[in-house]
């Protein structure tokens, strides 16, 4: 099991002072820099989660008020105004953690230094589990708007949802500056168009087209009387998926140019204001317009629909939707993987996830990202509609524990100001708690139920991780000063199975590394098997390399076991002697012609890893054209 013991050490070093880990790269700043993010591109990067609900945010909140039929449709704009109140907070909170936490990780970084190690787990595997549905939610709400237009391509949506995820993450690999230019033009179109319909429609007396609508039939409910405190509160947890995506600026502060933390606090503001600007304005249309929800058709469709006419204006708010939607993952891969190289470097998660490529990546994390979405896509049949109850769950229990970590920061560090500080982080807290019951209440029996069985599972494995690498870091006695090396009797192994130059090159590199060698050969009891050991036996004596040739018997037709018994054997009569195993291997030009290989190598190197604690060396003689 190779392990880079470079981060354990690192982890037992105070907080803050980690090292990133070495890549075996250097590239000098300015390069670095290049593939980090301005503002403008961090809003592109990072914001699209969030943009993207504008999509869906206002309509829940409609769809549940309209169980209350035409009375609670007059009460959308109240409820997304508290939803703007508590976009609010949040925005001014994510400023002051972005400031005391710029290295990233946001309501794990804060709950691991102030509200201890299990909180920061929670928090850990709920943002995990918020920024995976994500992906799956924002990948299949824009392939619904597409099927929706194109309704022969329904059959198909499953492989069209793959067929968008495979594209987000083949451009998140390449960097996450390339991916920001990507994403910055459909973020604009879809905000500017946003922006334009809601100001049109403040300037018309009614709707100038309903033809969207025609032909479909009410979601209105019927008999209702009154608005109730129950309805409300599930029409507040509803629309709170629009909330969705504020943390990812600051979970993902190390991907910003320097000052890192003046340009991620600045791309906060612009999320929130931008965010907070188009929900109210598309709630002020629905009462404007006496918006009805219809069955097949989106409340942004109608709107669209009645502050543009059913023109060119309208289609094009249709195709800037399905695009920002099936491209709003890009808030995940944007954060999720700087999140995880956190936890991997305190040692929650392997090693592998804190390795960066040249362009600034984490691609491991993108990768294990996009496979487990890719699960879920497949897993739920490409339906949306299967995967929102479990939405927006995860990210309030971060957004809760978040708030009250700044406010044990506040009240430890005492700078200037700190009580309004507090007072504000503290209000916050209290919002998204109660805002947690209330979504996760209100849609436990539709599947919310699985996350709260998930965080404790996720978290669980994260401790079995860390376990593992203290009784690693343990046994390696890593923090303390070794004993000086030693220089012992070195025994160096080497299977052979016939005369070539690979068996010739195998000696020779056998001589150069240890005191004494050993060609071993193992020989079954077969007619033809006896044959092929005499005349390698004759072809030895005849070579006369200077090296004994030991053959080992093995009555069945095993090839790694003889090895490793041998192996084991003369570790026992050799107790201070280090014992080598060197593997010749011929490594063939073309990657198709490794299928030829008898895989003799592998067998042999499996047995003796598994058997002994000899040291395993695989030699590679690489077969080029011109080789004789």
């Amino acid at each position: 099991m190779a392990i880079d013991m470079g981060k354990t050490t690192a982890a037992r070093k105070a907080p803050g002072t980690e090292e990133p880990p070495d890549t075996g790269l250097r590239t000098p700043p300015e390069a670095g820099d290049r593939h980090r993010l301005t503002a403008l591109q961090g809003l592109a990067a990072l914001s699209l989660d969030a943009m993207a609900s504008v999509a869906y945010g206002p309509e829940s909140i409609v769809l549940v008020l309209a169980a209350a039929g035409a009375y609670g449709l007059g009460f959308p704009l109240p409820v997304t105004l508290a939803i703007a109140a508590l976009l609010a907070v949040l925005v001014a909170s994510y400023r002051q953690v972005i400031a005391a936490f710029p290295d990233g990780g946001g309501s794990y970084a804060v709950a691991k230094k102030h509200l201890g190690r299990r909180t920061s787990l929670v928090a850990a595997a709920s943002l995990i589990l918020d920024y995976v549905l994500n992906v799956a939610v924002s990948v299949t709400a824009g392939v619904a708007a597409l099927t929706s237009a194109f309704p022969e391509l329904y059959g198909e949506r499953v492989w069209i949802c793959l067929g968008v995820l495979v594209l987000v993450t083949a451009v998140n690999l390449r960097g996450v500056v390339d991916s920001a230019k990507a994403f910055l033009v459909p973020t604009a179109v879809f905000v500017g168009s946003i922006l334009t319909m809601v100001a049109v429609g403040l300037f018309r007396d009614g709707p100038v087209s309903t033809a969207s609508a025609a032909g479909h039939a009410s979601a209105l409910g019927e008999g209702a009387t009154g608005v109730g405190a129950l309805l409300l509160l599930k029409a507040f947890a509803a629309g709170c998926s629009a909330l969705t995506g504020v943390e990812a600026v600051a979970n993902a502060v190390p991907a910003f140019r320097a000052p890192a933390a003046r340009r991620a606090q600045r791309t906060e503001v612009a999320l929130g204001a931008l965010l907070g600007v188009m929900l109210i304005g598309l709630s002020v249309l629905i009462g404007r317009f006496h918006l009805q929800p219809v069955e097949g058709v989106t409340v942004l469709a109608q709107l669209a629909d009645a502050s543009f006419g059913h023109n060119l204006a309208f289609y094009l708010v249709q195709f800037a939707t399905m695009v920002l939607l099936a491209v709003a993952a890009n808030t995940s891969f944007g954060g999720l993987p700087v999140l995880m190289s956190l936890l991997a470097r305190d040692n929650y998660l392997p090693h592998v996830f804190a390795l960066k490529a040249d362009r600034q990546v984490h691609r491991h994390g993108v990768a294990w990202l996009a496979l487990v979405s890719a699960a879920l896509l497949v897993s739920s049949g490409g339906d949306t509609n299967t995967l929102v109850p479990l939405f927006a769950i995860g990210v309030f229990v971060g957004f809760t524990i978040c708030q009250v970590g700044m406010v044990r920061h506040w009240y430890g560090e005492r700078p200037e100001g700190w009580q309004a500080k507090a007072a504000l982080n503290g209000f916050g807290a209290l919002l998204t708690g109660v805002s947690a019951v209330v979504v996760t209440a209100t849609k436990f029996t539709e599947g919310a139920w699985l996350i709260v069985l998930a965080l404790p599972l996720i978290v669980l494995g994260f401790e079995k991780v860390n376990r593992a690498y203290a009784q690693i870091g343990a046994r390696l006695e890593l923090g303390r000063i070794p004993q000086p090396p030693q220089r012992s009797r070195s025994l160096i192994v080497v299977p052979v199975s016939g005369l070539s130059r690979l068996t010739c090159q195998a000696l020779t590199a056998a001589r150069s590394l240890g005191d004494e060698v050993l060609a071993v050969t193992v020989t079954h009891t077969g007619p033809e098997d006896r044959q092929a050991a005499e005349a390698l036996r004759r072809d030895w004596e005849l070579w006369k390399p200077g090296i004994a040739l030991i053959e080992v018997a093995s009555d069945t037709r095993s090839l790694g076991r003889p090895v490793s018994a041998y192996v084991r054997e003369l570790m026992q009569k050799h107790p201070d002697a280090q014992v080598t195993v060197l593997i010749p291997e011929a490594e063939p030009t073309h990657l198709w012609q490794r299928m030829l290989q008898n895989q003799r190598g592998s067998v042999v190197a499996h047995a003796v890893r598994r058997d002994t604690d000899a040291v395993i060396c695989r030699l590679r003689f690489r077969i080029t054209a011109d080789a004789r």
